[in-house]
């Protein structure tokens, strides 16, 4: 049932014009966002979103991992959820409440520290609740849909709604819901555990997985591509030997072979670029076509190449 949220009616937030998007990517890539906008809270983001005209295309930002901005930069508004959409509470012993912009570690931290059990997978997973809804994000055998019992969505008029899994097709890596509205909050359901110490423990083993399996220390935007049935990206481009491989200053990581690292110098061309030709080899090598997991967005460079 939709309700529209109450307008704000002067904007608190921070509006940048311009704004390189190499600052706000995980992999330290991307041309100018011509609005770059920061809401100061729900219904600031609600006024800015009533503020804009009708054919300004509108794309929404986590922590910028998962995501590849193209060179040329992005036309229309960014909104950056993570300084505004922060809100995290148990309204009840078994729910959580989180908006999109809070980030799955903080997320999966905050249950364990209640002994809800359920969330810990989170905590590898580089990015926020937001794009976690957007994407069936997951990890370590955890997906984040089935915990979901109840979303919060916006459209570009403002309005809010509130659906139930039951308006989603939810997959691997894939959702797909009504048109033209975004998520801006969720209420998860956990198991209690009674166990706070022992789910904060497994918390801390999860990030010291990640962190000895894939390459947080350099520049990247996680795994590249999705894993194909039954099988696992990184180990068809290993066996590729596609470990070390480089355009520019983008690499395929030698320490996980579904890992793109920025080593300093990289264009989001050059990684595009690469990308690209890790699928070829893939499928000429395996027969199997490997699909980006990240997401491709904006315009090439003037008079550069799209891949």
């Amino acid at each position: 049932m939709a309700a529209a949220a109450a307008a704000v009616p002067v904007l608190r937030g921070t509006l940048l014009r311009d704004e390189p998007m190499a600052h706000h990517t995980t992999w330290r890539v991307g041309g100018p966002a011509e609005h770059y906008y920061v809401p100061a809270d729900r219904n600031d983001l609600v006024a800015y979103l009533r503020s804009l005209p009708t054919d300004e295309p509108v794309f929404w930002l986590g922590l910028g991992s998962n995501l590849l901005v193209r060179d040329g930069g992005i036309r229309g508004s960014v909104i950056a959820t993570a300084k505004g959409l922060t809100a995290l509470a148990q309204p009840g012993e078994r729910r959580v409440y989180a908006e999109a912009g809070v980030s799955c570690a903080k997320f999966a931290r905050f249950c364990a520290r209640a002994g809800l059990a359920g969330a810990e997978f989170l905590a590898g997973i580089p990015g926020t609740l937001g794009g976690a809804l957007a994407m069936n994000a997951g990890c370590f055998g955890g997906e984040t849909w089935p915990l979901v019992v109840e979303v919060e969505t916006i459209d570009r008029a403002g309005t809010v709604r509130r659906r139930t899994p039951l308006d989603f097709q939810v997959g691997y890596r894939s959702v797909k819901g009504p048109a033209g509205e975004w998520f801006i909050g969720a209420t998860f359901q956990l198991t209690p555990s009674g166990e706070a110490e022992v789910l904060a423990q497994r918390v801390r083993e999860l990030l010291e997985k990640r962190s000895a399996s894939q390459p947080t220390q350099q520049a990247n935007a996680g795994s590249v591509f999705r894993n194909p049935a039954g099988d696992h990206a990184g180990r068809l481009i290993e066996a590729c030997g596609l470990k070390g491989t480089c355009i520019g200053g983008a690499c395929v990581s030698e320490k996980h072979a579904n890992f793109i690292v920025n080593t300093g110098t990289a264009t989001a061309a050059e990684i595009e670029s690469l990308i690209a030709q890790v699928a070829d080899r893939v499928e000429r090598q395996h027969g199997v076509r490997l699909h980006p997991e990240v997401k491709i967005v904006g315009e090439p460079r003037a008079g550069g190449e799209t891949k």
